[in-house]
């Protein structure tokens, strides 16, 4: 498991050659949004920008101002050198699904210069109402309990809902792997796909529920493709796997830590030494050559 730190930062991915190519974001990396820039130099290149985890609402000494990291995390994302193509939150919005809660995350992104934000559900979003308030507040033109697709620059992308019927894992459920199944039928297998979820594709950590029961059926459809990349919340930490043509993203988090899979009970916020929390910032740099099939990844602290 590599990471590079376990606080903050928006997760910038650019999409060009088909691949797709992603740095962690900070307001003192003064080189990240000219790294991005040049990756994406084509005019047919695409740049978004994922932030996940904001949890607002939560209280509690491992982070006491949640709305402030995420303010954080939007300056970051307004000052990258490029307006993003559209922003993808990948989850946990909210830490109690209140309307309180989610009126206030929705109105903090509108500062987002973007053309157009995105998202997914988290479990946090869904307590108590199985996700009918997040729906009413984000799920304006999605199906079924919220998830969608769409195309830009030549990429198809997927957001898909694993998060409302949590026994211990994620689940999809067989109505939206048959949404999938349609989704993709006529698309050609040279076209790049970008999937969307909270809780990760892949079986990172079962143990803790980080993983999604039913996810091997839509990992299936997703075979033929020759380049897919699945991005996802929910673990507040980086984590990158490679099956084959499908890559796995976890992306860290605005809000709080969460402890290595294992190293602790369960996964409870984790409290930082004082005034250390930013310190624990890291950045994540990706370099694709055409030609290559791998990506030349580099993770460091900020601190």
């Amino acid at each position: 498991m590599r990471h590079a730190g376990w606080f903050g930062g928006a997760v910038v991915l650019t999409v060009a050659s088909g691949e797709v190519i992603s740095h962690i974001a900070d307001s003192r990396d003064t080189n990240a949004g000219a790294a991005a820039g040049a990756v994406a130099a084509g005019s047919d290149a695409l740049r978004f920008v994922q932030v996940s985890d904001s949890h607002i609402g939560f209280q509690g000494p491992a982070n006491m101002d949640v709305a402030g990291s995420f303010t954080e995390a939007i300056n970051q994302v307004n000052t990258l050198g490029f307006r993003p193509d559209f922003v993808m939150h990948s989850g946990d919005l909210t830490h109690l699904s209140t309307a309180g809660q989610f009126d206030q995350v929705k109105q903090m992104m509108t500062g987002m210069k973007t053309d157009r934000v995105f998202t997914v559900p988290g479990e946090h979003d869904s307590i108590g109402d199985a996700g009918r308030a997040y729906r009413r507040t984000f799920g304006m033109g999605t199906l079924g309990d919220g998830w969608y697709s769409f195309d830009t620059h030549g990429v198809h992308f997927i957001a898909l809902v694993n998060t409302l019927s949590l026994e211990k894992l994620g689940h999809l459920g067989n109505a939206q792997i048959d949404f999938v199944r349609k989704d993709l039928a006529g698309l050609p297998s040279d076209t790049p796909v970008v999937v969307f979820s909270h809780i990760p594709l892949f079986a990172m950590y079962p143990k803790w529920g980080w993983s999604t029961d039913d996810a091997l059926k839509v990992i299936a459809l997703l075979r033929r493709f020759s380049s897919v990349t699945c991005l996802n919340g929910h673990v507040h930490q980086l984590f990158t796997k490679t099956e084959g043509n499908i890559t796995f993203h976890s992306a860290t988090t605005t809000a709080y830590p969460l402890p290595k899979p294992g190293r602790a009970p369960a996964p409870t916020p984790q409290v930082v030494p004082a005034r250390q929390l930013k310190d624990a910032l890291g950045i994540r740099s990706v370099g694709y050559r055409q030609g290559d099939r791998e990506l030349a990844i580099k993770d460091q602290r900020l601190a």
